[in-house]
């Protein structure tokens, strides 16, 4: 979804996931040069946003167990609440570009961070009626920072790009592990109230909304330029492959956010020690977001690639149902290897397959609105599975289809083959 101004080339790849993240429609054009002191605080203060992006996932996981006791939800309705804003991810990606029209791409940043402050407290006042609504919000704004914030990073810091991207992606899976390991310990300090836990990740959602709201309020708006059409994308078979592709992995990666220590704590881990190994398996996938694009894009294709990152990612989660629990930190570290390598080289490919930076922009908006609405469904099947059958044994069967699909799919996709779709 970003709209990139230069030729695509190897180095490409270093900006692959913030090039995959900014809207297709428009964009605004390029500020005012800008101080080196301005543009040093811009940065920290944009991977301080992009820390809180990742919080409600991983938070609301390690204390499932204790939420579901205490409201006497059904594993179905935990379902749909970890699967909601993996949904709005999708759904609300479309209106980022239109909000950053209007009111200009700062002031709806700010605005959708503290509303994603404000979803976060949500989640724990209230009945089960509120927590769904502060979901909503909250990931409904995370759809909006993920389209907007990264096309900040192009249109105003182009010469570190790479960089700053880097400091991005890394600041996403850190804030998710952050709060997979630390929610039980914040339950357990502040007399096991599970409402104030999840309540709390508030507040560094709101700092780096304030510091982000001081340093740019009084930036002018800036109109938008007008991109041009795309056809004949939706009729490609591998633009559709890479979605399905997409889709699918990111499904294995939101089940490790929402699945994986309820899985975990009913076998009989602590749930300190459950959101520890999680935490490990999202810290892992920092190295391999560093390391999978420049093995994608010095590969003739990417297919076996893809395939061996599913394997990795589909075994890891079989292990992680049926293997001794003293293994689990081994599965955790090839579990974050192949989720994050699985990011990586779609982000990548989204470039790779792409003939021009037009399409590659419209291409990467297909792959974040269908692939989230495929990743949503599966957490939410998990749940069901769960509740028919009182154990999470036979959702393995569930991860043996999505494996075997996506090594299909991402085999497909991986071929060194432009998407035949024309710009106009």
């Amino acid at each position: 979804m970003s709209v990139m101004n230069e030729p695509l080339r190897a180095e490409g790849h270093a900006t692959a996931e913030m090039q995959a993240a900014v809207g297709a429609q428009k964009i605004p054009v390029k500020q005012p040069a800008m101080s080196p002191a301005y543009r040093l605080l811009a940065g920290i203060f944009l991977v301080l946003i992009a820390l809180n992006l990742r919080p409600i996932f991983s938070s609301f996981a390690a204390l499932l167990p204790e939420i579901v006791g205490s409201t006497g939800i059904s594993s179905l309705t935990a379902g749909l609440l970890t699967t909601l804003p993996v949904f709005c991810l999708g759904f609300f990606a479309p209106l980022a570009p239109k909000f950053g029209e209007r009111i200009g791409i700062e002031r709806t940043l700010l605005i959708a961070a503290l509303l994603l402050a404000l979803g976060t407290f949500l989640r724990g006042v209230g009945p089960v009626s509120m927590m769904f609504a502060g979901t909503m919000l909250a990931g409904a704004c995370i759809a909006v920072c993920n389209v907007l914030l990264p096309g900040i990073v192009k249109r105003d810091f182009p010469d570190k790009a790479a960089l700053l991207t880097g400091f991005y992606t890394m600041a996403l899976s850190g804030g998710a592990a952050l709060a997979a390991a630390f929610t039980v310990p914040l339950y357990k300090a502040l007399d096991n109230s599970w409402q104030q836990a999840l309540a709390l990740w508030a507040l560094p959602a709101l700092v780096a909304a304030l510091l982000w709201g001081a340093l740019t309020w009084r930036i002018k708006h800036q109109p938008a330029a007008t991109k041009g059409k795309v056809t004949g994308l939706w009729r490609d078979k591998i633009a559709w492959q890479l979605t399905f592709f997409m889709g699918l992995q990111s499904s294995l990666a939101y089940t490790v956010f929402g699945w994986l220590s309820p899985i975990l704590r009913e076998r009989g881990l602590d749930g300190h020690t459950a959101g520890v190994v999680v935490s490990v398996a999202i810290g892992m996938q920092l190295f391999a977001c560093l390391i999978v694009p420049t093995i994608a894009v010095r590969s003739r294709n990417q297919s076996l690639l893809n395939a061996v990152l599913i394997a990795c990612a589909s075994v890891s989660m079989l292990a992680m149902l049926f293997m001794p629990l003293w293994s689990v930190w081994y599965w955790a570290v090839l579990q974050g290897i192949g989720l994050g390598g699985l990011i990586a080289a779609a982000m990548t490919e989204i470039v790779l397959r792409s003939p021009n930076p037009r399409v590659a922009a419209h291409l990467s908006g297909m792959v974040q609105f269908v692939g989230y609405m495929i990743a949503s469904i599966v957490p939410l099947l998990i749940g069901i599975i769960r509740d028919w059958t009182g154990s999470y044994d036979a959702t393995a069967f569930l991860f043996v289809i999505i494996g075997i699909v996506a090594a299909w799919n991402g085999w497909g996709a991986g071929r060194a083959i432009y998407v035949k779709a024309k710009s106009e």
